[in-house]
C-alpha cells in the first residue's frame, strides 16, 4: 500500500483555551498576595503502606520508633516579636478577571487572531488534500521510484504546515500571556492597596475558604479599581521568533497520524 495513502494531515485549530482564570496563577510571584500553584494534574500511584516497626514501650511514650532517626536537641533560639494578629481578607482573582474589562478585551483579541489562524489552517488542509489527491490519480502513471518522491514531497509539506501553524498558535498565546501579565501586575498592586486601605495583613484565596463572610472580601472593589485603572490593555503582536518554544503537538491537539 502507497504510503501517502496512510496519512492525513490535522492542523492546529486551537482557540485561545486559557480563559482569564487560568492566568491567575502567574501572579504567584506577585508581591503582596499570596497565589498558590496550580494543583499538578497527574495522578500518582497508589504506593501501599510499609508495615511499621513494632514500637517498644519506651519509645511509644514519646510517639517514636527504633526505626525513626533521632532529632538532635538544639539550643533554643533568642527570642523574637510574636507576629501581629492575623486581619484577613478573601479575594476571588478568576471574578476579578472575569469581570475586567482589559481581560475582556485580551480574550476577544486572542479569539479574533485564533479565527484567522483557523481560516488560514483550514484553507491550507484543502490544499494538500488536494495535491494528495492529484498523487493518488496518478499512482498507475508513475514508477515506483517516482510515486515515492511525490509521496515523501508531500509529506515534508505536510510536517512544514504544521510546524508553521503551530509556531503562530503558539506566538498568539505568548501575546495574550504579555497582555495579561501586564493586567495581572497592575491586579497585584490593587491588591496590596485594598489590604492596607482595610488594615489587613494577610489576603487568602476566596475559593479556598471553606466559610467567610462578605466584610472578608475585597473582590468587588478590586474589581472596580483595577477597572478604573486599567480599564483596557494592547495585546502585543503575535510574532514567530526564531528559537521560540512551541508546545508538543500532543498538546496543541494537532499532528500527522495515521
Amino acid at each position: 500500500m502507497s504510503a501517502l495513502s496512510r496519512y492525513t494531515l490535522v492542523l492546529p485549530l486551537l482557540m485561545f483555551g486559557a480563559a482569564p482564570a487560568a492566568h491567575a496563577q502567574s501572579a504567584s510571584g506577585s508581591p503582596g498576595y499570596f497565589m498558590p500553584p496550580t494543583a499538578q494534574q497527574h495522578s500518582v500511584p497508589a504506593v501501599a503502606p510499609r508495615p511499621r516497626p513494632e514500637v517498644s514501650s519506651a519509645n511509644a511514650a514519646n510517639g517514636s520508633s527504633e526505626a525513626d532517626f533521632k532529632v538532635p536537641v538544639l539550643p533554643p533560639l533568642p527570642a523574637e516579636p510574636a507576629p501581629p494578629t492575623a486581619v484577613i481578607g478573601v479575594l476571588s482573582v478568576p471574578e476579578v478577571l472575569q469581570k475586567s474589562t482589559a481581560a475582556q478585551d485580551v480574550q476577544a483579541e486572542i479569539q479574533r487572531r485564533q479565527s484567522v489562524l483557523a481560516k488560514d489552517a483550514q484553507a491550507a488542509r484543502g490544499k494538500i488534500q488536494s495535491e494528495q489527491q492529484a498523487i493518488m490519480a496518478e499512482r498507475g502513471k508513475l514508477s515506483d521510484a517516482a510515486l515515492e518522491k511525490k509521496e515523501q514531497d508531500l509529506q515534508n509539506e505536510i510536517a512544514a504546515t504544521q510546524t508553521k501553524f503551530q509556531e503562530r498558535n503558539q506566538a498568539i498565546q505568548n501575546s495574550g500571556q504579555a497582555a495579561l501579565q501586564q493586567i495581572e501586575a497592575e491586579l497585584a498592586g490593587i491588591v496590596r492597596q485594598e489590604a492596607q486601605a482595610h488594615g489587613m495583613n494577610l489576603v487568602l484565596h476566596r475559593e479556598q475558604a471553606v466559610l467567610n463572610v462578605s466584610a472578608f472580601d475585597i473582590t468587588d472593589e478590586t474589581v472596580a479599581e483595577l477597572n478604573k485603572l486599567l480599564p483596557h490593555v494592547t495585546v502585543p503582536p503575535s510574532v514567530v521568533t526564531p528559537g521560540m518554544q512551541v508546545d508538543t503537538p500532543e498538546d496543541q491537539g494537532g499532528g500527522v497520524g495515521p
